[in-house]
Parts: structure tokens; sequence; C-alpha cells
């Protein structure tokens, strides 16, 4: 029954605690978002509002909300927010929750074949390197991987479609999808490849020098020296030993990793104009677009804290010691001299 009473106990915190961060958070960028210059009324009217007169402007800020003090306008938006109404889009005129459906899924594609991948390609690099520790091709690969961490996924971007799009056309530049060929299977694969490359050599190195030092900690315990002994070859204690006393820490960065991941897909949306919702919030941004940016801000910290709360209870469950915070996180430059 105290069990049950903790774990109960501990539940409601960790609710009451997602509550209050997604409230901040909204209210933060809520309050910044109408503190930036610019007037919004400009993308719903566009080149109108010029001629408008006094009073019909003040209409238009009445009718769209954008009127009295800012804490009357939260409350006007958190009050509706709750009953389900995310406001209208002041771009598209559009209802926000109808732009911002259609391109979740292509957000979660994305993303989820980046993460996937990320990890997949990380753990291999991790145990070849610690397979070849201390060898020319391990020190190579350490530091060209630190290298290839320091590019700039915008500058990387731009340089691979200059080669890929412009130069040799072998890959589009932009889009989810070529015009009318949403089903296509192929036709999204090739959309997808210039910006999986960029998310993939931003994230891979920073995963696998993680994962490769466990591996090299692991290596160098005293049951490897044991096993060493009785005749085992390295690759059998690497591949089958050590890898599987370090698969739980594997995981435990992988859960927590969802939120890094996240934003380097935003930022390869960006660049590659590939249509999800972190495009959606720079395009919101950039026009005022008040209730588009505040419903993509509020997916997005829903995302990131409960995955962030998932990661903790993964940590928990793998060891009721680790913390959140107590887990390891890469000292890339340190690579420089491995």
């Amino acid at each position: 029954m105290n069990r049950k009473a903790t774990i109960s106990k501990k539940l409601i915190k960790r609710i009451l605690g997602f509550i209050l961060t997604i409230f901040i958070l909204s209210v933060g960028v809520f309050y910044i978002a109408r503190l930036a210059p610019g007037d919004p009324l400009q993308s719903y009217y566009g080149d109108a509002v010029e001629s408008m007169t006094t009073a019909e402007l003040d209409a238009a800020r009445v009718r769209l909300g954008l009127d009295g003090p800012i804490y009357l306008q939260y409350s006007k938006w958190i009050s509706n927010v709750l009953q389900g109404d995310f406001g209208l889009s002041l771009k598209y005129k559009t209802p926000a929750l109808e732009v911002v459906s259609p391109l979740i899924g292509n957000t979660l594609l994305l993303g989820g074949t980046a993460y996937i991948l990320v990890f997949v390609l990380a753990t291999l690099l991790a145990l070849f390197c610690a397979r070849n520790e201390d060898t020319l091709v391990d020190r190579i690969i350490c530091k060209v991987g630190t290298a290839a961490y320091y590019i700039p996924p915008f500058w990387l971007g731009v340089v691979l479609v200059l080669i890929f799009s412009i130069n040799l056309q072998w890959l589009p530049s932009s889009g989810a999808y070529d015009i009318g060929k949403s089903g296509d299977i192929l036709n999204r694969i090739q959309h997808m490849i210039l910006p999986l490359v960029v998310m993939i050599l931003s994230h891979l190195w920073y995963y696998a020098y993680m994962i490769r030092n466990k591996l090299l900690d692991e290596i160098r315990k005293d049951y490897v020296l044991l096993a060493k002994s009785k005749g085992c070859n390295k690759d059998e204690i690497v591949f089958k030993h050590c890898f599987r006393n370090v698969a739980p820490t594997i995981v435990s960065i992988m859960a927590i990793s969802i939120p890094h991941v996240l934003s380097g897909t935003y930022i390869a949306e960006s660049v590659f104009n590939y249509p999800g919702i972190g495009a959606l919030a720079v395009v919101s941004a950039k026009y005022h677009d008040y209730n588009l940016l505040m419903l993509v801000v509020l997916i997005t910290g829903i995302l990131v804290v409960s995955t962030s709360m998932i990661a903790q209870s993964i940590n928990e469950v793998i060891d009721p010691r680790m913390k959140l915070k107590e887990v390891p996180t890469c000292r890339i430059i340190e690579s420089s001299s491995s």
C-alpha cells in the first residue's frame, strides 16, 4: 500500500510539474512574441493595412483578439485553448490547428527516421572504434568526427544543395515530395536524403563518442581481464560482453536525446524548406502569426517535456540511483586528443 501511495504521489508530482512547465513556456513565448517589433495585422491584411483608418485598425485588433493589455490577451487565449480553440492563423486565414495538423506527420517521419539512423550508425561506429582503440583508423575517425560535429548545419545544407541539387541535379533541394506525388514513397525518400544527411552528420559523432567512451570504460574492467585470461578473443569480449553491459546506458542516452534530435529536425526543415512544424515555426515568427506560433510551441513543448519525463523514468528503471542530470554528456573537444 505504501509503495502504491509513493508511486501515485510521484506520478501526481510529475503531472503537476509537466503542467507548470508548459504553462510557464506558454506565458514566456506569448509575452516575448508580442513585444517583438512588427504589426501582426500586416500578416492578415497585407498592404491594405496602409489604407485603413485608425478606427478600422482598432476594430480589426478587437476582432482578432489583439486589443487590450498583454495579460488580458493571454487570458482570452488560454481560455480558448482549454476549450479546444487555438485561434485563427493570421497568415493563412484558417484555424491554426488545420494548418499544423497536416505537417506533424512530415516532421515525425523525418525526425523519427533520423533518430533511428543516428543511433544505429552511432552504435556501430562506437563498436568499431572501441574494437580498434588507439589505432590509426580510430584516431582518424575521432578527428574527422569532431570536425564534422562542428560544421554548422545551415552551411552544410547549403553546400549539399549546391553540389547535389544544382550542379549534379541528383536530388531535390526542397519540399517533402513533388506535386501530385504525396503517396510516392520513393519520391518522399529522395526529398528526405539531404535533410537526413545533414541531421546525421550533425548528431552522429556526438552520440558515437559517448557510446565509444562507455565501451572503453567497460573494456578496462576486471572481468574483461579475466575473460582474456580464459582465452576469449577481442571480438567476443567487445560485442558480446561489453556491449551487453553498456546497452542500458545506450537506451538511457537515446531516451534523453529526443529533444536534441528534434531541434536538429527543425533546423533541417528550415534549410531545405521541408514542410514540417519546424519550418512552420520560423514562418509564424517571421509574420507575427501569434496563434500559429503558440500552437507550434505548445506541440514542441509537450513533446520535449513528456519525452524528458519518460527518459527520467527509463533511467530510474535501469538504475534507481541514476538521475537525468547525471547522464554523461559528450565532451567532444576531448576527442581531438584521442
